[in-house]
């Protein structure tokens, strides 16, 4: 599955271009599933056929991950080719200095800013320029409107593994991984990898609209507060999938929450309980589509979210997988 991983890490995927990803995990689910569609949005919705449960037609399941990474887009090249920008989903000014930064076209840049040596200047957006080694405008291989990700080399470190754009990638693996694992469900699955959640939750809504489902699950990273005085989090690397109780923009249905907590406990697998006080995830606009729909989510423990580079534990992966595939593989039950 690393491998796996590291590929998707390193496929050029801004909000709004996600096509090499969606060839790639195509490509990936082949033979894995009844039916493969785009909508007009771009998500790719895979649907893998319940058996249903006796007399009852099967149930809807959707799973969402998002295959949008964020970056940033050029709004400006001066005449001696140096780039101004602004952010496509949430760019941390303070993270960029010294990364890479990668263009659809192959090219490459890193970041710079006005005025004073780096060390001396609080960094702002607005101060800040690219550098792909341009001497004048003619010069700049990119332009107005290209887009450019973070890039660092992937790093299998044992448990721990570190590579860009992890949010949301390692949930398109454990969604890719879970439909390799998932004999059979009396459900039906559908399997849907969304675009532009990082500008919005864009395509979560406008695919549940489409999908009706009876329930509705987001893979997705979340913040730890297991580092040296972090933020106050009880969720930590290496202690199993996170369900989600609440963000800041959805409380998860609590049968949702019940479904996925006593599988875990019946099969005994790790898990925790997350809180998140900042950001959400494509839960919350799925929850919202039509007329409601019972949703929740299953976050990966990240460190480092929305920067060049993250790092989440290959256990919690693993253990994310086994959950998924178990709480799939019998009828879903999430009433009172």
């Amino acid at each position: 599955m690393k491998e796996l991983i590291r590929r998707l890490c390193n496929v050029y995927g801004p909000c709004g271009q996600e096509e090499a990803v969606r060839r790639l995990i195509s490509q990936e689910i082949s033979g894995l599933v009844d039916e493969v569609r785009v909508d007009a949005l771009g998500n790719l919705i895979a649907l893998k056929r319940g058996t249903g449960n006796g007399s009852a037609p099967a149930a809807r399941v959707m799973i969402a991950a998002h295959m949008d990474e964020i970056g940033v887009m050029v709004s400006h090249v001066d005449a001696k080719g140096f780039l101004r920008f602004t952010n496509v989903g949430g760019v941390l000014p303070y993270t960029l200095f010294g990364s890479r930064l990668l263009f659809a076209n192959g090219s490459q840049g890193t970041f710079g800013m006005d005025g004073k040596p780096l060390a001396t200047e609080k960094p702002e957006m607005a101060k800040m320029f690219v550098d792909v080694g341009a001497t004048s405008a003619s010069d700049a291989p990119v332009g107005v409107g290209d887009v450019g990700v973070f890039r660092s080399e992937f790093a299998d470190l044992g448990k721990r593994i570190l590579a860009p754009s992890l949010d949301n990638r390692i949930g398109c693996a454990i969604l890719i991984q879970t439909l390799r694992e998932l004999t059979s469900s009396p459900n039906d699955i559908y399997a849907v990898f969304t675009v532009q959640e990082e500008v919005g939750l864009r395509g979560a809504g406008t695919a549940a609209f489409g999908v009706e489902p009876d329930v509705a699950l987001a893979l997705d990273v979340t913040l730890t507060g297991d580092m040296p005085e972090a933020h106050t989090m009880e969720v930590a690397l290496g202690k199993g999938p996170a369900v989600k109780v609440l963000d800041r923009r959805m409380i998860a249905h609590p049968g949702v929450r019940r479904w996925l907590v006593n599988t875990a406990q019946a099969f005994d697998i790790p898990y925790q309980l997350e809180v998140l006080e900042y950001g959400s995830t494509d839960a919350a606009a799925m929850q919202l589509s039509r007329a409601g729909v019972p949703a929740g989510a299953l976050s990966i423990p990240s460190r480092y979210i929305h920067t060049p580079v993250q790092m989440v534990d290959y256990d919690d992966v693993q253990n994310t997988v086994r959950l998924l595939v178990n709480a799939l593989s019998g009828p879903v039950d999430v009433g009172g």
